[in-house]
């Protein structure tokens, strides 16, 4: 199995956090890990707005009228907003979450990514105007999702062979 599949089986999603800060050199890779990202036309449709200060974690987790509660206990959390002057600006971003959220679990971080696009919050505002107001972003960006981020309390176990759908897979014709 290559070193890439092995990571794929390995990476889950942790929502709970022990409280201990995430080392500032694995923060860096995480970014680099969106940076170096595949983007159509290489025109990276995608900014990121990285959040640690712990009132405004607390602000974020009202974001989503399900899930996302677990932002008030995080170290951190990158939120993810495309330009939508690119055709292919959530493809961008979602690659670019694929790969922070990766990135996280081969350095130890445990990482969860909470859908923002096309959700509402529990104010029953969009998500996407609930973070806009509280994190500033302008209006020609729309928020794609959140990673939210933080060292894991624990790690669920990776995934086997035998969890794969494979009824998922058609071969030449559905």
């Amino acid at each position: 199995m290559s070193e890439v599949l092995k990571a794929l089986f390995q990476r889950r999603s942790v929502r709970q956090y022990t409280g201990e800060p995430i080392a500032e050199e694995r923060m860096d890779q995480i970014l680099q890990a969106a940076l170096v990202s595949e983007s159509a036309r290489n025109q990276k449709a995608y900014e990121l707005i990285v959040v640690r200060d712990r009132e405004r974690l607390r602000q974020m987790a009202g974001c989503r009228a399900y899930g996302g509660r677990h932002l008030a206990e995080a170290d951190a959390a990158i939120v993810v907003v495309g330009r939508t002057d690119s055709d292919t600006w959530v493809e961008d971003c979602v690659i670019a979450m694929a790969n922070m959220h990766l990135t996280a679990d081969s350095l130890g971080v445990g990482s969860c990514f909470i859908q923002g696009r096309m959700r509402l919050a529990q104010d029953s505002r969009s998500t996407d105007d609930f973070l806009r107001e509280l994190l500033g972003y302008p209006e020609q960006l729309q928020l794609e999702g959140i990673l939210c981020l933080g060292m894991p309390a624990s790690h669920p176990a990776a995934y086997t062979e035998t969890d794969l759908p494979y009824e998922k897979i058609h071969v030449e014709r559905y």
